[in-house]
C-alpha cells in the first residue's frame, strides 16, 4: 500500500511540473510553430522515436529491480 502511494505521489509531482505542459524555450517554440502541419507531425514522430528507447530501458531496469526485490523478500 505504501509503495502504491509513493508511486502515485511521484507521478503527481512530475505531472504538476511546469515544463511538462509546454515548451520552455522561446526559440524552440517559435521554430516549431513556424513549421507547417506536416513539419509539426514530423516533429511529434521524432519526439516519440527518441523517447521510446529511453523509456524501454527505464522500464526494463525498473522491472529487474522489482523482480530482485520480490525475490529477496521470499
Amino acid at each position: 500500500m505504501r509503495l502504491r502511494f509513493l508511486i502515485l505521489a511521484c507521478i503527481s509531482v512530475l505531472g504538476m511540473a511546469r515544463g511538462a505542459y509546454a515548451q520552455g524555450c522561446a526559440l524552440c517554440y517559435t521554430s516549431a510553430s513556424a513549421l507547417g502541419a506536416s513539419g509539426q507531425r514530423s516533429l511529434d514522430w521524432g519526439i516519440l522515436i527518441l523517447l521510446t528507447p529511453a523509456l524501454v530501458m527505464f522500464l526494463g531496469v525498473m522491472f529487474l529491480l522489482y523482480r530482485r526485490a520480490v525475490s529477496a523478500t521470499v
